[in-house]
């Protein structure tokens, strides 16, 4: 869908990129990572014209930009959102002004629609209690969503977020996160993302580019980018991410995966172990009905009561997929990690989660029903841990059940 051509791009004698080549591909969640100051803005703003470059060229469909018509590239460039790091909200507007200011100046819409759309946009990011009120008077996180609203509000092609999730605690991270991930879904755009929020872009990304010293040094999937051996990729992956991941409290994958090789790797092949997968099944039902950042509330309470009970022996977890947790139990056999299972279902069921969704009361408008699966299997040195997980996967079975009242 775009192409970089060994795109320069310099400001006086500075150089922020040099002979750049990269591709977006259509329908995709594209991430671009990269220390402070290595182009990420920059290479943003180059798609959506706001900038030029010096050298080289960018393609839409295999058609230079700089040789289209300027009818073709303004028609182009109206199918492209930008949401800005620092929000550019119009301190003059309200919210519900600034989310509908985009479908008023792009689209014949009659007012009645356009203030229809607009709020339906500000309610899915549970802002209807400030709709009406100035952007000085939200908190940066308000602020935030009520960007990433007015991104969406047009059903645009292109969507490009620069840093959308900064200054956000973990939860609202994840919950906006997961809203780009529904969104692109639902609508079907092309996301380009910059963002420092590693390991939790990755479970939304369908490729990964790495800017380094003007330069892309990887472009690829967020597995290929575990495995790319290079000095750079170690250093900046390992300061952003920490040992444990900001939500959850678990392993990142990258050191799940260390930690796995360490402990399973020099042991004799009759010694087994086991593993777990846990599931958090019917999100869009969660965040349809209890918004996305319950969801992730959810997530965070399953990852903590995971982490106790099999923590307690010896476990290590990680979030391996969007909402799915995989332990390992290196001290476990089999039959001990059923007893463990059993005692943690029971648990979770009546004191884990009750506190974040109460159970629904009679004569509420709406409810929401979820439940949570877990599957084991026996792991052996000889196996991968992919083929372990995939067996483990094949064996899940419902562990809890609960039926919640819509807060929304």
């Amino acid at each position: 869908m775009i192409e970089f051509k060994n795109v320069t791009k310099r400001f006086g004698d500075l150089a922020v990129l040099e002979k750049v080549n990269l591709t977006i591909q259509e329908g995709e969640i594209t991430t671009i990572i990269g220390l402070s100051g290595a182009g990420k803005s920059v290479l943003l703003k180059h798609i959506i014209g706001l900038l030029a470059p010096d050298e080289g060229a960018i393609l839409f469909y295999g058609k230079p930009l700089k040789q289209m018509k300027k009818s073709e590239r303004n028609s182009l460039l109206q199918r492209v959102s930008y949401m800005f790091q620092n929000n550019a909200l119009f301190d003059s507007m309200t919210i519900l002004e600034n989310v509908a200011l985009p479908l008023q100046q792009t689209t014949n819409l009659p007012k009645k629609e356009t203030q229809r759309r607009s709020m339906a946009m500000i309610e899915q990011m549970e802002l209807a209690d400030v709709a009406h009120k100035y952007p000085t008077e939200l908190s940066g996180g308000m602020q935030k969503r009520a960007a990433l609203a007015r991104a969406l509000v047009t059903e645009p092609q292109i969507v490009l977020f620069d840093e959308p999730t900064t200054g956000q605690d973990p939860i609202r991270k994840n919950a906006i996160l997961g809203m780009i991930a529904r969104y692109k879904k639902k609508f079907g755009f092309t996301a380009v993302l910059i963002s420092h929020e590693i390991p939790d872009v990755f479970f939304i990304s369908n490729r990964v580019i790495v800017l380094h010293e003007k330069k892309v040094v990887f472009q690829g999937t967020p597995e290929e980018l575990e495995v790319f051996d290079h000095p750079l990729i170690d250093e900046m992956v390992s300061s952003l991410e920490g040992l444990k991941e900001e939500l959850t409290g678990l392993y990142s994958r990258r050191h799940f995966k260390a930690r796995y090789k360490t402990a399973f790797s020099k042991r004799p092949d009759k010694q087994t172990y086991a593993v777990a997968v846990f599931s958090l099944n019917d999100p869009e039902v969660i965040n349809e009905r209890l918004g996305h950042g319950k969801a992730q509330e959810i997530l965070r309470s399953m990852s903590v009561y995971i982490d106790k009970h099999f923590g307690a022996v010896g476990g290590f977890s990680t979030r391996y997929k969007i909402s799915e947790i995989v332990t390992a139990l290196p001290y476990s056999d089999l039959k001990e990690a059923e007893r463990i299972l059993k005692d943690f279902a029971r648990d979770f069921q009546e004191r884990g989660i009750g506190h974040i969704v109460p159970a629904a009361r009679n004569g509420a408008t709406k409810s929401a029903e979820f439940t949570i699966s877990a599957g084991l299997a026996q792991g052996a040195p000889s196996a991968t841990p992919d083929s372990i997980i995939k067996s483990a996967v094949s064996n899940k079975k419902e562990i809890a059940r609960f039926q919640c009242e819509s807060r929304r």
